[in-house]
């Protein structure tokens, strides 16, 4: 499915700025489950902790991680500035925060979790965050830095927006497994799956959500 942003309508600007806060705030809780399955880290973040350790550890992770994706902003604005809007930086500047907060929260519910437990949270966070990056990614009011780049390249390629999104995502953790951090289980998964499964809710809800059955 090749993702198209639709020229929006002025009467249909209500619902994608809920779109775009339900599912930033959504994508951020999902990380939170992510994190708490203690089974790797999403691809991104394989790349930047994985290069982070290789080459700038002399600085803080916070100053390396806010320096790519400054950098994966311009290449963005550079390649289509249309996927930049207010979404990307709700994103940037909230995302972190709420993440820590779900973390805590659901660290502090599942104190011990059993492997059975943490497989529960593994599969809510993945699923979770699929299901909001669809939202905002539909919303059409900007994605986050990363969440653009398949986007622009399915866009231009033509190619299905899934298989453009597990490249890039394969890439992350070559890179990050390549400069020593080795994913999990939990960032293969993310890989593979993540790009079939908005490619999913975006054809089976966030679309018929936003512009109608007959529209998607």
């Amino acid at each position: 499915m090749e993702i198209k942003m639709k020229i929006q309508l002025p009467d249909k600007f209500r619902p994608r700025i809920v779109m775009t806060i339900v599912g930033v705030i959504l994508c951020a809780i999902a990380v939170g489950f992510f994190k708490c399955s203690f089974f790797g880290v999403d691809p991104f973040q394989c790349f930047a902790q994985g290069s982070w350790g290789r080459f700038l550890s002399g600085i803080s992770y916070g100053t390396y991680y806010t320096g790519i994706c400054f950098l994966m902003l311009l290449i963005d604005l550079f390649l289509d500035k249309h996927y930049i809007g207010i979404a990307t930086f709700i994103n940037m500047f909230l995302t972190g925060y709420i993440a820590d907060f779900s973390q805590q929260v659901i660290g502090d519910i599942f104190a011990s979790p059993s492997l059975a437990v943490r497989i529960m949270l593994l599969v809510i966070g993945v699923v979770l965050m699929c299901f909001a990056s669809s939202l905002y990614m539909t919303s059409d009011l900007g994605v986050s830095v990363y969440d653009a780049i398949p986007i622009i390249i399915s866009n231009r390629s033509k190619k299905p927006f899934r298989f453009c999104r597990i490249g890039c995502d394969l890439i992350c953790v070559i890179i990050g497994a390549v400069c020593g951090l080795l994913p999990g289980i939990g960032t293969l998964i993310t890989a593979f799956f993540m790009g079939p499964l908005i490619d999913f809710f975006n054809v089976h809800f966030s679309h018929p959500l936003l512009y109608g059955k007959a529209e998607n």
